[in-house]
């Protein structure tokens, strides 16, 4: 069973706890760490032999909805759909035979993520984790001035996100880590081959929510 289905079905539950059931928003940043090594790409038409590094990823942003559940008095089912948009700089060397062309070239990812987290309330404070899926939405890339290079993108990834957080009213502070079960960059092809990093991506989220109601 897919994870969006997972989703909806957990929605559909809360259908009979309405009265408790609360909606809300959420929105933060998002610090990704890869940590990689240099992929040497073979030139193909009239592109170069290249030479792929990430540079720097910036902080991403993000924003949606958080439907909370409860369980009892201490647990929380909570699932959320959240737009998220992050931008990685790459460094491009560009070998030629005359030397060598270095280049900073971005792309720019939207996703909805969408956890399904259990959370555990400890006074004030939550714990949570649980699992996560990336819906592929759109993306741009400096990178398809080369034309051997092709983006393919997985329409539904999945990773898993595990966190505390602190409720101030009705507002929440979270701080979450997040993991991913693929590798950076597997949408990456050049020359019809893909050339992903050799490491899985991590991101660190800091968000401020609001939930509506008592």
């Amino acid at each position: 069973m897919k994870f969006p289905t997972l989703l909806l079905l957990a929605l559909a539950s809360s259908v009979t706890l309405s009265a408790q059931v609360r909606l809300g928003f959420r929105a933060g940043l998002v610090n990704l760490n890869v940590p990689t090594s240099a992929n040497t790409i073979p030139g193909g038409g009239s592109s170069p032999e290249l030479l792929l590094d990430v540079d720097e990823a910036q902080f991403g942003i993000q924003g949606g909805l958080v439907v909370q559940i409860p369980i009892g008095d201490k647990w929380i089912i909570q699932p959320e759909v959240i737009f998220n948009s992050n931008r990685v700089d790459y460094e491009v060397e560009e070998l030629r035979g005359s030397g060598t062309v270095t280049k900073v070239l971005s792309e720019k990812y939207q996703y909805l993520d969408i956890p399904l987290l259990l959370h555990y309330r400890i006074g004030a404070l939550r714990l949570c984790g649980g699992p996560l899926g990336h819906i592929y939405v759109n993306s741009t890339s400096d990178l398809l001035a080369y034309e051997n290079y092709d983006q393919r993108f997985e329409e539904l990834t999945y990773g898993y996100q595990l966190g505390v957080g602190l409720d101030i009213w009705n507002i929440m502070l979270d701080v979450r880590y997040q993991g991913n079960f693929t590798r950076f960059g597997d949408h990456m092809y050049f020359n019809e081959e893909r050339y992903d990093f050799d490491q899985r991506p991590e991101r660190l989220i800091f968000s401020l929510g609001l939930l509506l109601g008592k």
